[in-house]
């Protein structure tokens, strides 16, 4: 039998100490759960993903050095008799590594690199690091435990391969997978699937937490070698999951297996006495609104916290996209510390100004009011303005006012621009589009809707005011730049808009399968064509949680000057 705990932890890129202390306070949680071993996510010493930093020297040989301190540490906290896997970056004379070390009574026991690179969506990890060519066993209390760094897990063959040919009894997998909208449906199978193929239960500790515009949902579990699940953490929480496993011990083969070189080491032959396991802990996953409402809370939540500020200010214009951001912030962040500020024209309509306000009423947050007509008209007498250009000076009066605002107070601005309207260019550069983190921006307009409702529905559960404003919800949609203006003038309806991008954007399909899914060419061509032209907005638009498959920047990147036109060849 064996006692192990995942610690679903937050680290920051970076905070060396910080994460090692955070380390230790989780081991000796783990220690005093009374596990045999704890496992912590890829890179948790460092925080990921380190993007360049695993490119300097000075950062590797730091990383290298706190894991020595930290195995100090982890034994002056009484933790010495339980075995850490902890993820960090290596460096030696290859170059910098991906990888993760067990740490027992006071010293780095094993080093393992990670085997597999991936080099697709939001990794370029062929860019930082080399690959390794061996894998480290370890028998402890009588059980050969090996190692998968995640992708090393996620690809068929190779170490997981090894490790089932060598005989191992236990399989731990420290990983940072970013999260995606029903992601948590593909890992179970897979990580099942893997267990099978290796013969021995498997432990997948995942990271949780904001990075930049990275969210990781934990999700940790464990299975059994026949893929049973056995036991599973909640998502977006750091949490310690503890599980016993009953296990039969083979005995481990060293040698080359795959290709990869098999080593082996035994801290402890004999197995610990018989003893009563703990119940098994099962946390049902999120339903799939309540996922990315907590993915965009957690995201927003850590880019603020992490970043060093201490509250938020936007723009409070009565739409749908301000008021769920506005819901957000107060669930990220709470009330005092969102400061949202109506900023009326003269095309304002009062039903905005009413929704604006009562939006602020319901969550309680800071509110004030800085009418922009009067700032607006200089621009337009001074410089003669009409049509596009006095629409969009209204916007940049705006995010300049917002700016100002952050300047002096110290806020972080929001910018409240949804996917929609950013694949399509529907936005202000310098105006609507200012700011230093956009919550929604990975979120399509439709969707925006469903989580208003979402949001709402579950405060009436609980018995409290719903945060959204039932108008906001229900009014069709306007930038209010001039008289009786609707998104629909330029748009096409949104629910018929988004099922075309969600085809060209997040399917990467082409004209002529557009045409096939029955969408009409002249309205496939519009669309396609404000897509393409607004690369150029995409670029210096600010960053977002990412929650889809193909997030603007991170997955889709193409060229601004791009002479290629879907349909014309």
């Amino acid at each position: 039998m064996l006692r192990i705990a995942l610690a679903q932890v937050n680290p920051t890129v970076g905070d060396l100490t910080g994460n090692a202390a955070q380390t230790v306070e989780w081991a000796r949680k783990a220690a005093e759960a009374g596990a045999h071993v704890v496992v912590f996510p890829e890179m948790s010493l460092t925080g990921y993903p380190v993007e360049d930093l695993a490119l300097r020297s000075t950062f590797g040989e730091a990383s290298r050095s706190a894991l020595l301190g930290l195995a100090a540490s982890l034994a002056e906290a009484g933790c010495g008799e339980l075995l850490v896997y902890v993820g960090y970056l290596d460096v030696d004379d290859v170059g910098p590594r991906d990888a993760a070390a067990a740490l027992y009574r006071g010293e780095v026991v094993a080093r393992q690199f990670k085997h597999h690179l991936p080099n697709y969506g939001v990794f370029d990890e062929q860019r930082w690091f080399k690959a390794g060519r061996t894998l480290d066993v370890l028998r402890l209390h009588g059980v050969e435990i090996g190692m998968a760094i995640c992708e090393d897990l996620w690809q068929a063959g190779g170490p997981v391969t090894a490790l089932g040919a060598a005989g191992v009894d236990l399989v731990v997998s420290p990983n940072a997978s970013p999260y995606e909208r029903s992601k948590d449906d593909i890992r179970l199978p897979l990580v099942a699937r893997r267990a099978a193929e290796a013969g021995a239960a498997l432990v997948y500790a995942n990271q949780v937490g904001g990075q930049d515009d990275l969210v990781f949902d934990g999700d940790s579990f464990v299975v059994g070698a026949d893929g049973e699940l056995l036991a599973r953490a909640p998502q977006f929480t750091e949490h310690l999951l503890v599980a016993d496993l009953s296990l039969e011990s083979g005995g481990c083969t060293t040698g080359t297996f795959e290709g990869i070189e098999v080593r082996r080491r035994v801290l402890s032959a004999d197995p610990v006495p018989a003893y009563e396991p703990l119940a098994p802990v099962l946390s049902e996953p999120l339903s799939d609104e309540a996922e990315v409402w907590s993915a965009l809370v957690v995201g927003l939540r850590d880019y603020v916290h992490k970043n060093g500020f201490r509250s938020v200010v936007f723009g409070f214009s009565g739409g749908i996209d301000s008021a769920v951001t506005a819901a957000l912030a107060v669930d990220a962040l709470g009330p005092d510390s969102v400061h949202g500020v109506s900023m009326p024209s003269e095309y304002s309509s009062a039903h905005s100004r009413d929704d604006a306000a009562e939006l602020a009423r319901r969550l309680g947050c800071h509110f004030r009011v800085e009418p922009v007509a009067e700032m607006v008209r200089i621009y337009v007498e001074r410089l003669g303005l009409s049509g596009i250009a006095e629409e969009n000076i209204q916007a940049r009066v705006r995010g300049m006012l917002l700016m100002a605002l952050s300047n002096q107070e110290g806020h972080l601005v929001l910018a409240t621009g949804n996917k929609t309207e950013l694949a399509v260019g529907y936005s202000t550069m310098y105006g609507d589009a200012v700011g230093g983190f956009a919550p929604i921006k990975d979120v399509f307009k439709t969707q925006v809707w469903t989580l208003a409702r979402w949001r709402n529905a579950e405060a009436e559960k609980r018995g409290e005011v719903p945060p959204i404003p039932e108008h906001s919800i229900t009014k069709p949609p306007s930038a209010e730049l001039r008289p009786g203006q609707l998104d629909t003038d330029s748009l096409p309806e949104y629910g018929l808009l988004d099922d075309i991008l969600d085809d060209y954007v997040e399917g990467d399909r082409g004209y002529a399968d557009l045409v096939a899914a029955g969408f009409a060419p002249e309205t496939i061509d519009r669309v396609i064509r404000m897509v393409d032209r607004s690369e150029h907005k995409r670029r210096q638009y600010p960053i977002g949680t990412k929650i889809a498959f193909r997030a603007f920047g991170r997955d889709r990147r193409l060229p601004i000057t791009n002479c290629w036109r879907e349909g014309e060849f």
